[in-house]
């Protein structure tokens, strides 16, 4: 292996590694927020407890997924210094954004959520935990406008040797940032609805090891409430992960159409093109030997006509020798119009890892679904005031009802990513110009095993600490009340 290969596998593992924690972190921030809202409102001690408990959580999470996202930064400069050269007029734009507006925002405000419940007025303490629910989404916008940009990157041309931004407006108007925000959103309550109803109903069933638990028990009750909050956050925000996954699909189609034809696994252009349940191909990956497919879906997905035309791989390999790299409509953006004469300089094998990109398509849409069934028989097991029975059935679904969602994230990170192989940026930039000419394969390989050593240490950590506190509980709580001296210390909160 040489040493770009081995930078993509070391970006690739600390990115799907850090990613595991963003949605939770996005989501949970949100939902802790709503239940200290009701606290507020209500003042009953049992949303205080939920806060408390799902905010314990929350900043644990937050915590790693701060010290893994770091490692990506420095990965830009080490290993990928050709790619950081030519992209960083554009891409360090909405970067910087994300580090000097989104990260120090949510990071003060969660600061004065921590150690203000004794300090601050309520209303204005309640208030830190919004601001810092909004930075997390404020940093989610400014990476994903990064990100769309290498899918389609509009708003720039080539200039003085490398990509130069022309309209920073375009990046937040691409038709790939529209689209993916909102499904990286609400996979991301997805996530979160998950973990809170997964905990709550795992509680609940331990609660209730001797028969029918009463509903008047103080735990029992809250329990209850959070797993069916949790559950029908889950499943709404399923809904609508589907609706923006049918937007995404077709700015995917017209961005990139190599990628769809490479998840679906289509060899020849198609009108009326069927959806693959399961394809079977030739040995040297040129046709197609057996499929099942439903009948005009994607070409629905891909176009939003039932009869609509959606290329396929040999024939998108035949154009880009013909005429170069090109959207669904012909067209192509200015950095890629104006980049075309250096493009061509390069050999480049224009297909993805078609078994990667196809089988990750389906495994994220697969276990998303699983984690919202998981959560129908979830309220369908509380209907008419019931309460779970224990068994390992119950303790394995329940517990996996937040990993289900974050899996079917990170395998649609995972496709969006390889399918857009063999670009950095895509039309303009293949992978193997990016790398660092300087780092040697030695070099990488050393730090791929220290940083993997580390993850997994962190791990360890990470789930240790969640296992410890969510196996505790409910907390118990005092009256809250706001201090009246100014002079006193603040107080940590857990």
């Amino acid at each position: 292996m040489d040493a770009q290969l081995i930078a993509r596998w070391q970006f690739g593992i600390t990115t799907v590694y850090h990613f595991l924690f963003v949605p939770i972190t996005i989501g949970l921030s949100m939902l802790v927020a709503v239940l200290q809202t009701i606290w507020y409102k209500t003042g009953n001690e049992a949303f205080l407890r939920l806060t408390k408990f799902y905010g314990k959580l929350f900043l644990i999470n937050f915590a790693i997924g701060v010290v893994t996202g770091i490692v990506q930064e420095f990965q830009f400069g080490m290993n990928w210094s050709e790619y950081s050269r030519f992209v960083g007029d554009v891409f360090g734009a909405p970067l910087a954004l994300e580090a000097l507006l989104a990260f120090f925002l949510e990071s003060t405000f969660i600061g004065l959520w921590i150690f203000g419940w004794d300090r601050l007025p309520k209303k204005l303490h309640l208030m830190t935990i919004y601001m810092a629910a909004i930075g997390t989404m404020l940093s989610a916008i400014f990476i994903l406008a990064a990100n769309s940009w290498m899918q389609n990157p509009v708003g720039s041309t080539f200039r003085n040797g490398r990509a130069e931004l022309t309209d920073f407006g375009a990046l937040f108007t691409n038709p790939v940032f529209i689209a993916t925000f909102p499904h990286v959103i609400t996979s991301a309550y997805m996530a979160a609805g998950g973990l809170v109803a997964g905990i709550a109903a795992w509680h609940l069933a331990k609660l209730n090891r001797f028969g029918d638990a009463d509903n008047a028990d103080r735990d029992v009750s809250t329990w209850r409430w959070a797993a069916k909050f949790g559950a029908y956050v889950l499943l709404v925000s399923a809904v609508l992960v589907a609706v923006s996954g049918d937007a995404q699909a077709k700015a995917m189609t017209h961005a990139q159409p190599m990628k769809m034809a490479a998840a679906e696994a289509l060899w020849d252009t198609k009108e009326g093109a069927g959806f693959s349940i399961i394809t079977i191909g030739s040995l040297d990956g040129q046709s197609e030997v057996f499929s099942i497919r439903v009948p005009k879906l994607l070409s629905f997905m891909g176009t939003g006509d039932f009869n609509g035309t959606v290329q396929g791989i040999n024939d998108l390999k035949a154009q880009f020798e013909e005429k170069g790299f090109l959207r669904d409509d012909g067209s192509q953006t200015e950095l890629q119009a104006t980049y075309a004469d250096e493009l061509a300089q390069y050999s480049v094998k224009v297909t993805p890892n078609i078994a990667v990109t196809y089988w990750t398509f389906r495994l994220m849409i697969g276990v998303g679904m699983l984690g919202a069934l998981a959560a129908l028989w979830l309220l369908w097991t509380l209907r008419k005031g019931r309460n779970p029975r224990p068994s390992k059935l119950w303790t394995y679904a329940m517990l996996s009802m937040p990993f289900l969602p974050v899996a079917g994230i990170s395998f649609g990170w995972i496709m969006a990513e390889m399918g857009r192989q063999p670009w950095l940026v895509a039309g303009v930039m293949p992978t193997f110009t990016g790398a660092s000419p300087s780092v040697s394969t030695f070099e990488v390989l050393t730090s791929v095993i220290l940083y993997t050593l580390l993850y997994g240490l962190l791990a360890g950590i990470e789930f240790g600490r969640i296992i410890k506190y969510t196996k505790k509980g409910l907390p118990e709580v005092a009256p809250v009340k706001v201090l009246e001296d100014e002079d006193a210390p603040l107080s940590f909160a857990y």
